[in-house]
């Protein structure tokens, strides 16, 4: 009997811890398929880019992609689309009366995606680096105007300049390479210009997936301070080519196309005309330009560049390729841009000036050939674009079209973005693509950008007998504390530089976006290269 009794036990021992683990299973199921109903109930973004966003270093330059290091990054102030410049990091500033100095109070509240404190050394260590690697940015003036970073306390940063620089503010708000990276990532040598460890910022975004060349992923930054995404997650795919966005958008793929250039206008046209889909276009944000270089082959000459500008039917571009969502650019920048109302006479479409002014400089028609010749040289300029660009390729043959009719041949010459932005360096084209960056940068950045070749700006201007005269007033504008003095130096600076026809301005170029019938909060930012993800909503 005692034996009976101590099985009896030992199988009521077994058939309890039996029930226990079915209990517990039950649970576990429970709770994964709660898990499957959470995550199902996920908002998801799906959006597309031609470009891997790059390693998101915030102070360097390509292969990082502007839209996806302002996610993650923030600047000390912000650019806002009614042109005003408000607090951001920096809750304030005060400036001294000689222009030199600038304290910042930073926010309190802020901590990097990684949980670490933003704080003034933080601001100080990232300044630091830019400096480090200063011949990198002599683009942008302010960065060699910059004489000594100083942390005052934990909550106060002060920037000593060399001179007084007026666009001070301006620069601070640009996504590029002013912004603030967590002191944990920063490399062992502290020189980020090697590289980052892990892209941290202050950001309502953070980066939680990345496979190069197909797909990142971003989903909300648990710590950010001000108010965060609507969304959980965005997904960033890469697709190079146009016309399979649009595929990948039709077949629900993606909900969110956003940007100029990521598809055609005619492809934006048909799909508002569907009724499907939202969609929206930006008010003018900058110009839409090309380069003529002053220094390479038959753009050398004067009279070739005039002769360009008077060749290009821009109102037919605008009307055939843009479909009438831009106007017709007569000059390099807008007159409601900052010292840019100057009055400028605009190059009139005319075939026949431009064919007048190409016989005055020697390039006659020979009978029987189809392009004009020199010298036994045939008359022939190369347009460079990327090849990511629906627009710029559309542009290439209306431009081809337009200068064949003066007896001009052009060669077309289309490439990933990096390379034709080596070209923008080195001066490797006659005719580049060429776009002015917009509020907050013009006129400033754009004319202290051209006395250094990082842009194509420096290599169109290099070839005309007065540049070193325009390099220096651009050096004399942006130190200039007397404002009649520094209106005058700009009429100086962008006069010469349209009577040299060294642009081609063609529209004043807008945003397009579309977007599935569920999405909100679709808008445009004051700056061309940033979208608001964060205001956008999935219902």
């Amino acid at each position: 009997m005692a034996a009976t009794k101590k099985q009896s036990n030992k199988f009521s021992q077994f058939a309890a811890l039996v029930i226990s683990l079915i209990l517990l299973v039950s649970l576990a199921a429970g709770c994964g398929s709660q898990t499957s109903k959470e995550t199902s109930k996920e908002k998801v973004l799906n959006f597309s880019w031609a470009k891997d966003v790059g390693p998101l270093n915030p102070h360097l330059y390509s292969p990082n992609e502007l839209f996806a290091q302002a996610m993650v990054y923030e600047p000390l102030v912000q650019y806002t689309g009614d042109g005003k410049i408000i607090p951001w990091l920096a809750e304030s500033w005060t400036v001294s009366p000689d222009g030199k100095e600038y304290i910042f109070k930073l926010r309190k509240d802020v901590k990097f995606s990684d949980g670490t404190v933003f704080n003034a050394a933080a601001v100080k260590k990232n300044f630091d680096a830019v400096l480090a690697n200063g011949k990198r940015h002599d683009w942008l003036a302010f960065v060699r105007q910059i004489k000594e970073t100083q942390v005052i306390d934990d909550s106060t940063f002060k920037l000593v300049l060399k001179d007084a620089y007026y666009p001070v503010l301006q620069d601070l708000a640009l996504i590029r390479p002013i912004r603030f990276l967590a002191p944990s990532q920063f490399p062992d040598s502290g020189n980020t210009a090697e590289g980052i460890k892990q892209p941290v910022g202050t950001g309502p975004w953070m980066l939680s997936e990345y496979k190069q060349g197909e797909v990142a992923v971003f989903v909300r930054n648990p710590h950010y301070w001000g108010t965060k995404p609507n969304v959980d997650k965005l997904v960033v795919k890469i697709i190079p080519d146009s016309e399979s966005r649009v595929v990948a958008f039709e077949k629900g793929e993606l909900n969110l196309i956003y940007g100029k250039g990521n598809i055609s206008i005619d492809a934006f046209k048909q799909l508002q005309a569907s009724g499907k889909y939202e969609t929206k276009l930006s008010g003018p944000l900058a110009t839409r330009a090309l380069a003529v270089n002053s220094n390479k082959g038959a753009t050398k000459e004067l009279k070739v560049r005039q002769a360009i500008q008077h060749a290009v039917n821009k109102e037919a571009f605008i009307k055939g390729v843009l479909f009438g969502t831009e106007h017709k650019a007569d000059t390099l920048l807008a007159a409601n841009f900052p010292y840019c109302n100057l009055g400028l006479q605009p190059y009139e479409y005319s075939e026949a000036k431009a064919k007048s002014l190409l016989a005055e400089a020697g390039w006659q028609e020979v009978p029987g050939r189809e392009f004009r010749e020199k010298d036994g040289q045939v008359l022939e300029v190369e347009f460079c674009f990327p090849s990511t660009d629906a627009i710029q390729k559309s542009l290439a043959e209306v431009l081809q079209g337009d200068l064949k009719k003066i007896g001009m041949k052009v060669k077309l010459t289309a490439e990933e973005p990096g390379a034709i932005f080596q070209r923008q360096k080195d001066g490797n084209f006659n005719l580049i693509s060429n776009d002015t960056w917009g509020a907050p940068s013009d006129p400033h950045s754009l004319v202290g950008s051209m006395r250094e070749p990082a842009h194509a700006d420096y290599q169109a201007q290099l070839g005309l007998p007065m540049k070193a005269e325009i390099d220096r007033k651009a050096s004399a504008v942006l130190v200039s504390t007397d404002e009649a003095k520094r209106q005058e130096l700009y009429r100086e600076i962008l006069t010469t530089l349209h009577e040299q026809a060294v642009y081609l301005p063609l529209s004043y170029l807008t945003n397009i976006a579309v977007y599935s019938k569920n999405i909100t909060g679709v808008t445009f930012m004051g700056s061309q290269y940033e979208i608001p993800f964060d205001k956008m909503e999935l219902q």
